[in-house]
């Protein structure tokens, strides 16, 4: 071997960085066999690829994922936040060449996947995606084994998709105003169903509720998968859940969709008018999908997950499918999520006080 191939050797063994540990893997197994011009042309190439990637990386989160990541998300499968983690999960795990399993844990109105949540370790292989009911429970119940701003690091907001006032087919009411003047004529005969207690469809059928003096009985599910599936059974004739699931049952003809919170009509349900536009003015509500590590995770891994999940929501496949689903894209910046789950939570505890909404413990 020429004394410039020699060189070149010593220099790839080197273990002072990650950038020398990889270029060291990919060109010494053909060093040996390479000319000395064509081996610093190779070198060369080789560190441009790999000090792109490496320099891409926040500081400290070399190495990371490592192995496979526990996305948890604390409602059953088929609801809005199960169809964010998944996508995301799967265009993670494509990115980062390692699994990201999403873990349902239902259970206590989001509660129970969320506090098993807070008791990992902030390692970064454990992720947590929930809903607006990370807002709201903490005004609903008075003993939580977690807090919104001790126990987690804000990531960012997914994404986000309003709610959607729903009835079975058999229900005439083609209208908000018509909804209400049936249940009025049919007292003690209406229950809704709805993802959870504190959950923000709940929310918003209770301020539904409080502003038409309607007699309707609240049905609580383990997300919104089954909260729509009730409906669609008739189980109970009306409902409030989150765009996604319904979506794809009211053009299936097998819900009705009477009204949705957004500020403006989606594009997804063009023909569903705003609350707003019925006459319940300010009416307007949303879900968030909202990503969190557990409290003490470094800022270099809080920056290098925001980044990577940012990039996520931005491939084209990914956006279109949130899209479809009625589901808006977000990607926030770690501070300025933390400052809208502040807002939201301030906002939430003021709508279930004045709603007189508890939650037996």
């Amino acid at each position: 071997m020429s004394n410039s191939t020699w060189g070149v050797g010593m220099l790839i063994r080197s273990k002072s960085s990650l950038l020398l540990r990889r270029v060291r893997a990919l060109v010494w197994p053909v060093a040996a066999r390479l000319p000395a011009a064509a081996l610093a042309a190779t070198l060369a190439a080789t560190l441009a690829t790999v000090a792109g990637s490496v320099l891409a990386q926040p500081k400290g989160t070399d190495g990371w994922p490592a192995r496979p990541v526990r996305m948890i998300v604390p409602f059953a499968p088929g609801g809005p936040t199960d169809i964010v983690a998944r996508l995301v999960a799967q265009r993670l795990a494509e990115m980062w060449n390692q699994s990201v399993l999403v873990d349902n844990r239902p259970g206590a109105g989001g509660n129970l996947g969320v506090e098993i949540a807070a008791r990992a370790a902030p390692d970064g292989y454990t992720v947590l995606i929930t809903s607006s009911s990370f807002l709201v429970n903490p005004a609903l119940y008075e003993k939580l084994r977690w807090d919104p701003f001790k126990s987690f690091v804000p990531v960012t907001n997914a994404a986000t998709s309003p709610n959607l006032f729903v009835v079975n087919p058999s229900v005439p009411a083609k209208s908000m105003k018509e909804l209400v003047a049936l249940i009025k004529s049919q007292p003690g005969k209406f229950s809704y169903a709805s993802p959870g207690l504190g959950t923000t469809p709940q929310l918003s059928c209770e301020m539904f509720r409080l502003l038409t003096g309607v007699d309707v009985q609240h049905v609580p599910y383990g997300g919104a998968g089954p909260a729509t599936t009730s409906v669609v059974a008739n189980q109970n004739p009306m409902g409030c859940m989150a765009q996604p699931p319904a979506v794809p049952q009211i053009q299936a003809g097998k819900l009705r969709a009477l009204a949705i919170t957004s500020a403006k009509r989606s594009p997804s349900l063009p023909d569903v008018p705003t609350m707003v536009e019925q006459g319940f003015a300010n009416f307007v509500t949303d879900n968030m999908n909202g990503i969190f590590l557990p409290a003490g995770a470094s800022p270099a891994l809080v920056a290098r997950l925001h980044a990577d999940v940012v990039k996520a929501l931005q491939t084209p496949e990914v956006r279109e499918k949130l899209l479809a689903q009625g589901l808006e894209p977000v990607g926030d910046s770690p501070e300025g999520f933390a400052a809208y789950v502040r807002l939201q939570i301030a906002q939430w505890t003021k709508v279930v006080k004045e709603a007189g909404i508890k939650v037996e413990q």
